[in-house]
C-alpha cells in the first residue's frame, strides 16, 4: 500500500512540474517565437496550409509516413513535399531586417507574402519525452513568406502577430527558399499517369483511331501469360513476339507526365481536344479499376525537319494528354511514352518494325 501511495505521489509531482514547465513556456512564447521559423521535428507535421493575396490555397495533409494528399482531391508529389519539410527542418535566421529597409519589407510582405500555417500531432502533457498524455493535432506556427533579398541568398519571413522581419537563410544551399513555399495547387500533385507492375495488369487497350487496323488489347491470362487481339476483328494473334509484349507491359511500371496545361487558353485547347486523338491507351488492373490516357499530336516547333529536310508537322519530343479520366490537360514525353505508344504491328512477326 505504502509502494503503491509513493508511486502515485511521485505521478501527482511529475504531473505539477510538467505543468509548471507548460506554463512557463507559454508565457514566453511571443518572445520566444520572434524567428523561430524552424520545425524542430517534421515527422509529426500533419498538414500544412498556403495561400496568397490572389487567392491561391493549399492544403498537404499527411495520410501516413511519406503518403501526402493535396487539397483532399489528389496523390500529393513526395519530392516537393519532402523538399518542403527539410526546408521547414533547416531553416535559420540570418539577421533581422535592417531599421531602414524595415517598413519597405512589412509593405511588400503584406501583399505579397506567402501564409504558411504548420499543424502538429503535439501533447498537452510532454514531460522529457517519458511522460506524453493527451495528444491531438495543434496549429504550431503561423509565418508568412517573402520574396528573396538582394543578393538572392537569403528571403524574408514574419512571423504572426509580430512587427519584426527577419532574414532566413538555409544553410548549404545557395539561394533563397521563397518558390519551395508554392501555394500553387499544381506543384504538389504527384505527376504519376501509370504505376502498375505486370501482375497487377488485367488488360491494356490501345486504340488507334487514324488507323483502326492497328488496334489491340492484351489481356493478362495469369501465370506470365498473354493474349494479343485484334480490335478490329476481334481475332487472336498467336504469332507475336513474347519479348515486346512484356516490354510493353512493363512500361506501365512508373510513367509520368511532364507538365500541368489546366491553365492554357480555352479557345486553344478546346481546338486540340476536338482533333483526331493520336493513340487512347486504357489500363484496367486486377482489382477491375481503369484508367484512360488519350493523347494528342503537339504542333512542330519551326525548324525541326526530318532527316531529309523536310518540315515536320509534329513535335517529335513531346505529345499532349487527357489524363485522371479527362480532368487533367498535360504534355508527355516521347522518351518516356514511346515504349507503350506502340502499333499492333510492332509485335508481329517478320513484319518491318517501327523503330
Amino acid at each position: 500500500m505504502k509502494k503503491n501511495r509513493s508511486i502515485f505521489l511521485a505521478l501527482i509531482i511529475l504531473v505539477l512540474i510538467a505543468l509548471v514547465l507548460w506554463l512557463t513556456q507559454s508565457n514566453n512564447t511571443f518572445k520566444r517565437t520572434l524567428n523561430d521559423f524552424a520545425v524542430e521535428d517534421t515527422s509529426n507535421v500533419t498538414k500544412i496550409f498556403m495561400s496568397d493575396k490572389n487567392n491561391n490555397t493549399v492544403k498537404l495533409t499527411k495520410l501516413s509516413p511519406g503518403k501526402w494528399i493535396v487539397n483532399d482531391k489528389y496523390p500529393g508529389q513526395r519530392h516537393n513535399i519532402d523538399l518542403l519539410l527539410k526546408t521547414m527542418l533547416e531553416i535559420e535566421v540570418q539577421q533581422p531586417v535592417a531599421k531602414a529597409a524595415h517598413d519597405n519589407v512589412v509593405k511588400e510582405l503584406a501583399v505579397n507574402a506567402v501564409k504558411v500555417e504548420i499543424y502538429q500531432y503535439v501533447y498537452r502533457i510532454d514531460f522529457c519525452d517519458a511522460i506524453r498524455w493527451f495528444p491531438h493535432e495543434k496549429l504550431t506556427k503561423v509565418y508568412y513568406v517573402g520574396g528573396a533579398t538582394q543578393s538572392n541568398d537569403g528571403c524574408f519571413m514574419l512571423m504572426e502577430h509580430s512587427a519584426v522581419p527577419f532574414i532566413t537563410f538555409q544553410p548549404g544551399f545557395r539561394g533563397f527558399v521563397s518558390p519551395r513555399y508554392s501555394p500553387i495547387e499544381k506543384y504538389w500533385r504527384d505527376y504519376n499517369v501509370f504505376r502498375t507492375n505486370i501482375p497487377e495488369i488485367a488488360s491494356v487497350r490501345v486504340e488507334v483511331p487514324g488507323t483502326p487496323g492497328y488496334s489491340y488489347e492484351v489481356r493478362n491470362n495469369g501465370s506470365n501469360k498473354f493474349s494479343l487481339i485484334s480490335i478490329s476483328d476481334n481475332q487472336e494473334i498467336r504469332d507475336y513476339d513474347t519479348l515486346k509484349l512484356l516490354n510493353f507491359l512493363s512500361g506501365f511500371r512508373n510513367l509520368n507526365y511532364e507538365a500541368l496545361l489546366n491553365d492554357m487558353d480555352k479557345s486553344r485547347k478546346d481546338s486540340i481536344l476536338a482533333s483526331q486523338p493520336f493513340i487512347i491507351i486504357t489500363l484496367t488492373d486486377t482489382s477491375g479499376v481503369s484508367r484512360t490516357i488519350k493523347t494528342y499530336h503537339k504542333q512542330g516547333y519551326e525548324g525541326q525537319t526530318d532527316p531529309e529536310g523536310n518540315p515536320m508537322p509534329y513535335d517529335v519530343d513531346r505529345l499532349y494528354a487527357l489524363v485522371n479520366d479527362g480532368q487533367d490537360f498535360t504534355v508527355i514525353q516521347y522518351f518516356n511514352f514511346d515504349k507503350v505508344l506502340r502499333p499492333k504491328p510492332f509485335f508481329l512477326r517478320d513484319v518491318p518494325q517501327r523503330k
